[in-house]
């Protein structure tokens, strides 16, 4: 996969926003409804006009996890089993983004 455009109000190159910024709030998440990257579901609701749709678990193969400091992809089920940290580079992730799994995945 090329170059991955994260989308939303952006505050730096690493996918943080005025919504979530702290120094573990790195990743942009692929949405299942316009296919595009999010850094949150806040930025996605500010941006777009339709309703989200969640990935379901069927589709935990699709690369829809964009980590922030390496700039590449993982699947969803990558990104769950991870244990917050990039498989890729092992760059930290937000534990607490696991509250708001039920709003991307189901």
């Amino acid at each position: 996969m090329g170059e991955v455009s994260c989308h939303g109000n952006l505050i730096d190159g690493h996918t943080r926003c005025v919504h979530w910024h702290s120094p573990l709030d790195i990743i942009g998440i692929k949405f299942r409804c316009c296919g595009k990257f999010y850094a949150c579901h806040s930025c996605h609701a500010e941006c777009e006009s339709h309703i989200p749709e969640r990935f379901r678990a069927s589709e935990f193969g699709e690369e829809a996890i964009l980590c922030g400091a390496c700039k590449r992809t993982m699947s969803i089920a990558a990104y769950l089993g991870c244990g917050d940290r990039c498989p890729m580079c092992g760059a930290g992730f937000n534990p607490r983004c696991a509250l708001h799994r039920h709003l991307y995945f189901e």
